[in-house]
């Protein structure tokens, strides 16, 4: 069963793929699998669009959208449950009926060729289950109220950190430092970073 939200049943969802040609096809389902196996690049929505519309396919973001998170949900349940690309493509065919013979048969072939991939890229995920930083942004700022700061107006960094989870979704931590606590900060973020570089 399909837990994302889809703006439509998993039948219309079936029917906009069907519309696009084979090789449309085989071209977003890569893309998709190549996201799932480096978090990194996410499936570019506009671009997809645009590739379709040239192609002559009339497709809204929604719909495309639709598209990558359907598959992209079927492609990670599989990776997660080790499922072999027979059991992927009965899945598949569970969730509707309006999959081609043709389709179905590309997505097994597509998993067939990555699915041990993103499976072993699953394995490492789920080991380490740790979030991987995007970013992190910092201001000086004089404290007004603050909890760590004993007397007021002396001077204090706030930090905004981006974190990407293991199952893609983006969450902001923020918090206040003294100066002190931001330059032991800092030295500690340095320190990581010489040693990962002699990883």
């Amino acid at each position: 069963m399909l837990d994302l939200e889809l703006s439509t049943g998993a039948d219309n969802v079936v029917e906009q793929i069907e519309k696009l040609p084979a090789d449309m096809i085989a071209e977003t389902l890569q893309t998709i699998l190549v996201h799932l196996q480096d978090q990194n690049r996410a499936v570019d929505l506009i671009e997809t669009c645009d590739k379709y519309q040239r192609a002559g396919i009339n497709l809204d973001q929604k719909a495309v959208q639709d598209i990558i998170r359907l598959m992209s949900h079927y492609f990670r349940l599989a990776a997660k449950s080790n499922l072999s690309a027979d059991v992927l493509v009965s899945n598949l065919s569970k969730c509707s009926s309006k999959w081609s013979k043709a389709t179905l048969q590309l997505v097994q072939q597509l998993w067939t060729e990555h699915g041990a991939l993103l499976q072993a890229h699953e394995d490492l995920l789920a080991m380490a289950s740790i979030g991987q930083l995007v970013d992190i942004q910092w201001k000086l700022g004089m404290a007004v109220s603050s909890d760590t700061c004993r007397s007021l107006n002396s001077p204090i960094i706030s930090v905004l950190m981006k974190i990407a989870d293991t199952s893609g979704e983006v969450s902001y931590k923020s918090f206040e430092m003294t100066v002190p606590q931001f330059q032991n900060f800092y030295r500690q973020f340095k320190e990581m970073a010489s040693v990962l570089e002699t990883v």
